[in-house]
């Protein structure tokens, strides 16, 4: 029975000695089967003392190797099936994690996720014009509504993360992607609304570059995995303005640019037969 409704809690940890004790406590508090699991990722403000002191399990990255990383060490190290991921910046209800827990064992999803929607969310004002660009993306990429796509509070099996564990990037992009490779998968994700509070200590998140990656990230997975949903509208946006071009070179010239008309109408021809050469790739690769 321990095997089968325990989990594993891991807790990525770069430069947090402010709050890394507070969330080691508050995970403490919760009962039933289950191991606590801090990955220091190269720390140099004690955050690695404190946590050892707490008496959990620590792993230490003697440098730092990024947020990705640090999870990718603690889910091959967790001893359970189930893992739950949590920050060390006392930004998530931790003691929502039994909720979640439970709501994932009942079997019907292979992914809970803690939405940052509910009453009380914190989220900087510089990121929110960021994130609404990234999450209308990702929706349309992914066909599918979400709520909080790169939510760093969530529950999931080891063993699918796993069989994702070769793309999953190193850095912050670690969920983004999970979240996107099982949705294109046919994987269950549910979203449950959490709160989020305000960090402690200093942000290691950098807004423009962060997010250009994230876009990068965004378009690189979908195409991985359904790169139809790439390819057609881009093909079709060609199409459109070869025909444009057809048709205003003849109203305001006089003559039809019938060579540029047929460039660009072979450009789009050619994007098409590239996008259905990656899908079937893709779907004799499954």
């Amino acid at each position: 029975m321990e095997n089968e409704y325990g989990f594993t809690i891991i807790i990525p940890a770069y430069n947090e000695a402010s709050s890394i004790i507070r969330v080691i406590e508050e995970v403490n508090k919760l009962t039933g089967h289950y191991e606590v699991i801090v990955v220091d990722d190269g720390s140099t403000d004690g955050t690695f003392e404190l946590a050892k002191e707490a008496g959990v399990k620590v792993i230490r990255h003697t440098e730092n190797s990024g947020y990705g990383a640090s999870l990718k060490t603690g889910i091959k190290q967790a001893k359970y099936d189930v893992v739950v991921i949590t920050d060390a910046d006392c930004t998530y209800p931790n003691e929502k994690i039994t909720e979640i827990v439970n709501a994932f064992k009942d079997g019907s999803h292979d992914m809970v996720v803690g939405s940052r929607t509910g009453k009380n969310v914190r989220i900087p004002l510089i990121r929110k014009p960021a994130k609404w660009i990234l999450n209308k993306l990702a929706n349309y990429l992914s066909g599918t509504k979400i709520p909080d796509l790169n939510s760093g509070f969530r529950v999931m099996k080891k063993e699918v993360v796993e069989r994702f564990i070769k793309i999953l990037p190193e850095g912050f992009s670690f969920t983004t992607t999970i979240t996107l490779a099982m949705l294109t998968n046919g994987y269950s994700v549910k979203y449950m609304p959490i709160d989020y509070l305000k960090r402690k200590g200093q942000s290691k998140i950098k807004p423009i570059q962060d997010t250009l990656n994230f876009i990068q990230l965004i378009i690189r997975t979908v195409l991985y995995f359904n790169p139809l949903r790439v390819f057609i509208p881009l093909s079709i946006s060609l199409i459109v303005f070869a025909f444009m071009v057809l048709i205003l070179s003849w109203l305001f010239t006089g003559g039809v640019m019938d060579v540029s008309f047929g460039v660009i109408l072979m450009t789009a021809v050619t994007v098409m037969t590239i996008g259905l050469l990656a899908d079937l790739i893709d779907k004799r690769i499954k």
